[in-house]
């Protein structure tokens, strides 16, 4: 085990992410005014862990003051959340603004900005408004594509002067992959031509949102925030290299591209034709994506995924997936976070960021979230309460150093934001598996507590050094 110091560059971003529905519960809410999240808990609570869900979350919306409070105290340079479409307005047709949510808003933004925090804004965060997923489908309606449009607009407008960092979506491509893609999520439609509508309508609103954000000559930037799994093959195999390429491309740069490059991969809309996958778009919205790329991305990094040829033949009479073109492979030896079934393997985000400085002219991206979510925290208290997630710290430490050894290397990578601040509900998963900097004590109130990690990262934020132990003696 060695030990070595690395010097963070000075503008390097160093905060923490977070999203409306995991955080603020539902005090205040109209009748109408639910998310595709609330309703997908309501109608299939059994699958969320002992029941928590979006309802009470951590209080936000109450305890905003605390949580600034805690966001000072450990320095984070910037805090990224959602403002949440389905509350914001209370008639989505008419973009009419939710005043007594809005104020919310109004104090929670402008308390981070009086404490030296940079506020980072995205627009949805799985957070389509239930009314129009129930009338519309949600995201395969090119009305509902307007409709957000609109709501982006009134988000501009009111709060232009305190946020310049937006971001239009949070990982677009999970709620139609969950949904209707693998069909394991409520309502449970497996229908590969909507996951392809979702994926479109989301690229194009994204453009959408750039565009109006431009015309109003606003000043800032505006990026999308992706989730590309970073895809390995089995072997060096022709054919398990292939099973990567097309992982990758059905995945990863069915985002990618149209965020880095402003248009599909050629192969993949051959693909989709080929496989009869039916999808609405034309080249007018083409053009669109083209001409209005995002200013910058931000990239989630959790874990990498293996994929090898696919060994059985596809049943001839079986909807078209991806997964014709691959299987996973899982990876024997493989370091594991077994309360969360993933591997370990910080290397991704060294990997990732050579392939922007190879595949995507070295454009301009961060990490918008990496974390470790642990369950049963409780057992790694100290005598004074505190959890000693060490863990975390070297869980955080070793991502960290693979983001500045990128940088060292030429990546042209801008921060670092650990998911989460706090601990906060997940799809299904809920308060199972916990991520935060800080505890969320749920039998007593749901009192915020720092971690152990908290204090590291705070001195972390001070020294503006990374120490880490790298293990590559022979044993």
């Amino acid at each position: 085990m060695s030990k070595l110091t690395m010097d963070i560059p000075k503008n390097f971003i160093l905060g923490a992410s977070t999203s409306a529905w995991q955080t603020e519960g539902w005090c205040g809410k109209r009748e109408n005014q639910d998310s595709f999240l609330d309703i997908w808990y309501k109608n299939d609570r059994n699958v969320w862990h002992d029941g928590y869900g979006p309802a009470v979350a951590t209080d936000l919306i109450n305890r905003y003051q605390e949580e600034v409070e805690l966001m000072k105290q450990i320095g984070i340079t910037h805090y990224r959340t959602s403002i949440n479409w389905s509350r914001f307005l209370t008639d989505y047709e008419n973009a009419i603004v939710d005043e007594d949510y809005a104020k919310y808003y109004d104090n929670f933004l402008n308390q981070i900005v009086e404490n030296g925090i940079v506020p980072m804004l995205c627009l949805e965060h799985y957070e389509v408004p239930a009314e129009l997923f129930n009338q519309y489908g949600g995201w395969n309606s090119k009305h509902v594509v307007e409709l957000f449009v609109k709501f982006a607009e009134k988000v501009f407008e009111r709060y232009h002067h305190v946020v310049k960092r937006w971001f239009v979506f949070n990982e677009p491509i999970v709620i139609q992959t969950r949904v209707y893609l693998d069909a394991e999520r409520w309502p449970y439609e497996q229908n590969t031509n909507k996951w392809m509508q979702w994926n479109h309508h989301k690229n194009l609103a994204t453009a959408k949102v750039v565009q109006l954000f431009r015309q109003k000559n606003y000043e800032g930037s505006v990026g999308t925030i992706l989730n590309p799994e970073v895809t390995y093959p089995r072997s060096s195999s022709k054919d398990d290299l292939q099973a990567a390429k097309m992982y990758d491309l059905f995945y990863n740069r069915v985002f990618l591209d149209p965020a880095f490059n402003g248009q599909y991969p050629q192969e993949l809309i051959d693909l989709l034709a080929k496989h009869q996958v039916q999808w609405d778009y034309n080249e007018q919205e083409l053009e669109i994506i083209k001409q209005f790329r995002v200013d910058e991305v931000a990239i989630n990094l959790y874990f990498p995924h293996r994929v090898k040829a696919p060994t059985k033949q596809w049943h001839k009479d079986a909807a078209f997936h991806p997964a014709f073109y691959y299987e996973s492979f899982e990876l024997p030896g493989r370091k594991m976070n077994k309360s969360r079934g993933w591997e370990i393997y910080p290397k991704i985000v060294y990997d990732f960021a050579m392939r922007v400085k190879q595949e995507y002219n070295n454009q301009s991206w961060f990490i918008c979230e990496n974390g470790m979510g642990i369950e049963d925290e409780k057992r790694f208290k100290n005598n004074q309460g505190m959890i000693q997630d060490d863990y975390r710290i070297d869980f955080i430490s070793q991502h960290l150093y693979w983001t500045l050894k990128a940088i060292e290397d030429g990546a042209n990578c801008g921060g670092y934001m650990l998911w989460a601040f706090t601990d906060n509900v997940s799809p299904m998963n809920a308060f199972k598996n916990r991520y935060g900097l800080i505890e969320i004590d749920l039998e007593q109130n749901r009192n915020r507590r720092l971690k152990k990690s908290a204090l590291w990262f705070e001195n972390l934020i001070k020294t503006r050094q990374l120490t880490v132990n790298l293990d590559g003696e022979d044993k």
